[in-house]
């Protein structure tokens, strides 16, 4: 079977690309095919997130083991994206270069029958032209209790909090 998703740009712009590919290609297969629809070099870190019908983010899929190996990584190349994509559970969030957050919403648009002599994966369509930098993300933290606000939480702007001697160097 083959897997259609679009994959949008998390931007106020509407920039997205349609891709295809077989359902049992790896997940590092579709972040090539990403990150070349994209225009991207590929060179950076990059994840998939699994993510419910609010895009909230779950279970991480890495590019990279960059564990202290204490704990179970799943890996791109080892992840198929049956395993991950289904009727059930058709969103992705995919990040890429963490520096940069470029961040995308991968979503599975259809289940389609192998069409003979077509190549995949495929670029399907491509619209809207990706930013010359990544759209800046807003991080809150709504989910503070009325309680909880001041612990664990550094006041930068009380720099006499801050705990070291302004001549340090």
């Amino acid at each position: 079977m083959i897997y259609r998703f679009r994959i949008i740009l998390d931007t106020e712009e509407d920039v997205f690309r349609d891709i295809e590919i077989e359902q049992d290609a790896t997940l590092e297969q579709f972040h090539n095919v990403i990150n070349q629809s994209f225009g991207f070099d590929g060179m950076e870190m990059a994840s998939f997130y699994t993510s419910d019908e609010q895009w909230n983010q779950g279970e991480e899929i890495s590019l990279f083991d960059m564990s202290d190996g204490n704990q179970p990584v799943r890996l791109m190349n080892e992840t198929s994206l049956i395993d991950v994509v289904h009727e059930a559970s058709p969103r992705l969030i995919y990040i890429y270069d963490f520096l940069s957050m470029w961040t995308f919403l991968v979503e599975l648009a259809e289940i389609a029958e192998y069409e003979n002599g077509r190549e995949y994966p495929n670029v399907m369509f491509v619209h809207g032209q990706i930013p010359d930098n990544a759209p800046d993300k807003e991080f809150k933290a709504d989910d503070l209790d009325e309680n909880d606000e001041d612990d664990g939480f550094l006041d930068l702007d009380d720099y006499d909090e801050l705990g070291f001697d302004e001549n340090w160097n």
